[in-house]
């Protein structure tokens, strides 16, 4: 066996399938019905040509726009997740700002729209 490399699958639909080509390794194609399927039969296939792969990494290709999409998908997934970081922060502050006023914790609930074991939660943060 040779030594172990790791390796990028290049997934390509054709047919209702993924046509897979490995780079690293010459001659090295397979398919699979789902992307999930692609590592076993990428596995499989270097076995075959007496390679041995660590870490697969799938690359699958999109046409232009449906890649755009993805890209936009997780630029606003990153966005969303920083927006209620921000937000829980805002109301640790906003919570501990109120109850430092005096401010019973249902009242601070009432004022901020959560229930006060929430805000309970909030201030033991």
């Amino acid at each position: 066996m040779s030594d172990t490399k790791d390796v990028t699958a290049i997934c390509r639909r054709s047919d209702g399938w993924w046509a897979v080509e490995v780079p690293e390794i010459p001659g090295l194609f397979a398919q699979a019905r789902r992307l999930d399927q692609v590592a076993g039969q990428v596995r499989g296939a270097a076995d075959m040509l007496d390679a041995q792969v660590g870490v697969i990494t799938l690359d699958p290709q999109l046409d232009e726009a449906t890649q755009q999409m993805v890209d936009d998908l997780f630029a606003k997934r990153a966005a969303a997740r920083h927006a209620q970081e921000e937000a829980s922060k805002l109301a640790r502050s906003t919570v501990a700002a109120l109850r430092n006023e005096g401010l019973t914790v249902r009242d601070v609930a009432t004022i901020i729209g959560v229930s006060p074991q929430r805000v309970s939660a909030l201030q033991d943060t």
